[in-house]
């Protein structure tokens, strides 16, 4: 299906990924030359630590069929286009207290069960807004006593006009989900051994449910804006992550998934809802740290 993406997302893309490229270029020069014919040194481990990150995610979603069903209405809209909204960038919104859930943001708790492998439950804060004033196509019934849109619909066109229909899951999109993930340090890539610089590729799978807050406004009733537990998603994970000093770490990430919400609210009345099922991209870039709660006792 094809993701919409808009220019700031590429933009943003490119300076997520190519920077750290740069960053990692040179420095695997540098300490290629520094190690050879050096003794490798002991690796710290991972296995028992904690981890916790927070960061931001920009995203696309493809196109998604959406059925609108409730007293007097049963019908669906098709190849519904919508975009993220992420935040302009300043650091009152970026990192200010009071701001911090406003732009599009991934938060995540995790352990090391194993010494490359971890699982991780975490939120990714996404935001989904519908293009406003799209033609799309409809099928169904309407019969609300609005004569501007009762009728019954065959696969025929429709403008998404204010007093038609304003759906957005702005505060946000939320995907709570549990990953679990693999860890696999590449060193040996770029020459390097130092235990205050590692590089490692990460990739895994999650799962979880949908809890977003639905802003909705359709066919002139009254506004909901409320959260919802609406439905699932699946996601697959790969990314570089990159360790500084043993506790601290910034990671880049691709994340594709599938959400299938089911039960998304339009109104007080609790009778009228909407479906819709949709792919994702994101790319995300968190900063975190490592930690142990409990001390490895020290062998004798």
């Amino acid at each position: 299906m094809k993701l919409n993406k808009s220019l700031n997302n590429q933009r943003y893309l490119k300076a997520i990924y190519i920077i750290p490229l740069l960053l990692l270029f040179n420095i695997s020069l540098l300490q290629a030359q520094q190690i050879t014919g050096v003794e490798q040194k002991k690796k710290p481990t991972n296995k028992g630590k904690f981890f916790a990150h927070w960061g931001w995610n920009w995203a696309s979603y493809s196109d998604s069929d959406i059925r609108f069903k409730g007293e007097n209405y049963d019908f669906v809209l098709s190849d519904v286009k919508a975009r993220d909204t992420p935040s302009k960038f300043s650091f009152k919104k970026y990192f200010g207290i009071t701001n911090i859930t406003k732009p599009q943001t991934n938060f995540r708790i995790g352990y090391f069960f194993k010494e490359n492998y971890t699982v991780a439950i975490g939120v990714d804060h996404m935001k989904y807004v519908v293009n406003n004033d799209q033609f799309v196509a409809i099928d169904g019934t309407i019969n609300i006593g609005n004569p501007k849109y009762d009728g019954i619909y065959n696969d025929q066109n429709i403008q998404l006009t204010e007093d038609f229909l304003r759906l957005e899951h702005t505060d946000g999109l939320n995907y709570l989900n549990i990953e679990v993930k693999r860890f696999d340090n590449i060193d040996h890539w770029f020459g390097l051994n130092s235990k205050n610089f590692q590089i490692n590729l990460t990739e895994g799978f999650g799962a979880g449910v949908l809890y977003p807050k639905t802003d909705t406004s359709l066919l002139e009733k009254e506004r909901h804006d409320d959260y919802h537990l609406s439905g699932w998603g699946v996601s697959a994970i790969a990314g570089l992550n990159i360790s500084l000093f043993k506790h601290f770490y910034i990671q880049s990430a691709y994340k594709i998934g599938y959400i299938h919400m089911p039960d998304v609210k339009t109104s007080l009345n609790t009778l009228e809802s909407a479906s819709q099922s949709f792919f994702f991209f994101q790319n995300n870039i968190v900063v975190g740290g490592k930690f142990r709660l409990f001390q490895k006792k020290q062998s004798r």
